[in-house]
């Protein structure tokens, strides 16, 4: 498989944990070089994990995982998505925020982000691709597009305050629809 195609599918995959990175630094205003580290180093992981995994599965379990990756990702999304405009909306919803970067948070949008990377992983199995470097590619492209995420994220949060968290937990929302609504259509 050519680098620029390679390339081209890292930057698709990537721009789910772009939106999220987003997202979820306009949720903490502020963003620390530790939560940074944090994001960054989980999606470009798992980005690099999942397609590895899936690639390590094959063919034959490919009908069952497309049956319902589109809504396990929906669904961690949603969930995240929905805490994120209950805290704007909520008097003291500072107290209540949690960090999208520490613990199951940011697992589910680990997982979330990744999810289709697994399936990419099935297709190269499919295609006879050795996974190792396309993994590695999309991995460093997805923690690269996730550190441009979280700054400007910050930036937008820290401008434009609880209007722009509602907007983020709105769009982490709108990336699982889609996510779902592309799976349907497909």
């Amino acid at each position: 498989m050519s680098l620029p195609l390679v390339i081209a599918v890292a930057f698709g995959l990537a721009l789910d944990a772009f939106a999220v990175a987003t997202a979820s630094s306009v949720m903490l205003k502020k963003v620390s070089a530790r939560q940074t580290f944090r994001l960054s180093f989980h999606f470009g992981l798992f980005q690099w994990l999942m397609p590895v995994i899936g690639w390590s599965a094959g063919v034959s379990v490919q009908r069952w995982v497309q049956a319902w990756d589109h809504w396990v990702a929906f669904g961690l999304l949603a969930l995240v998505g929905a805490k994120a405009v209950r805290a704007a909306l909520t008097d003291g919803g500072e107290d209540i925020r949690q960090d999208p970067t520490r613990g199951l948070s940011l697992v589910m949008l680990s997982v979330a982000t990744s999810v289709d990377a697994l399936a990419v992983g099935l297709s190269f199995a499919m295609l006879r691709v050795t996974i190792w470097y396309p993994a590695a590619v999309i991995g460093v492209v997805a923690c690269v597009m996730t550190l441009i995420g979280i700054r400007l994220g910050s930036r937008l949060g820290a401008r434009f305050g609880k209007r722009v968290e509602i907007l983020g937990g709105i769009v982490l929302i709108a990336i699982g629809v889609k996510i779902v609504v592309d799976h349907l259509w497909a």
